[in-house]
């Protein structure tokens, strides 16, 4: 069931990570640009890692010579909340959902890549009486 866009249309996804929230908002066009929070994303996230973990589902998930991937996609996210690793795969998570929403045929590829997934792990809460979460105070005998 691929979803055929129309000019001005978008297909819209979320992603998270810890507690980064990513809204995802694809669009075809004639030019590829990819923006997050209103700036350029080689301006937002400074790294090449997490340049990359955000590329990750159009490199890896598209496979090349099947005419999708010659398809140029407008990227624009709102991202918050966490910090801006996490954030990086909140955006990588919502790219992959929304991508799935457009060509369902890069669901199989994506699942195995583990884009489609949201990593559950977070920080763990702190129980009264120990320092950090599982961190108890020194021990003494006497």
């Amino acid at each position: 069931m691929d979803k055929e866009l129309k000019e001005g249309k978008y297909i819209e996804a979320v992603g998270r990570r810890k507690t980064s929230t990513a809204r995802v908002r694809i669009s075809k066009s004639a030019k590829a640009h990819f923006i997050v929070n209103g700036v350029d994303a080689k301006e937002y996230f400074k790294t090449e890692d997490q340049r990359r973990l955000i590329l990750d589902p159009m490199v890896k998930g598209i496979p090349a010579g099947e005419g999708k991937a010659d398809t140029k996609w407008s990227v624009d996210v709102r991202v918050s909340g966490g910090g801006i690793h996490s954030q990086s795969e909140a955006v990588r998570h919502g790219l992959s959902r929304a991508l799935v929403e457009s060509d369902i045929t890069l669901r199989g590829e994506l699942k195995s890549l583990g884009f489609l997934k949201r990593d559950p792990r977070a920080k763990e809460r702190r129980k009264f009486g120990l320092k950090k979460a599982r961190k108890a105070p020194q021990w003494s005998k006497r």
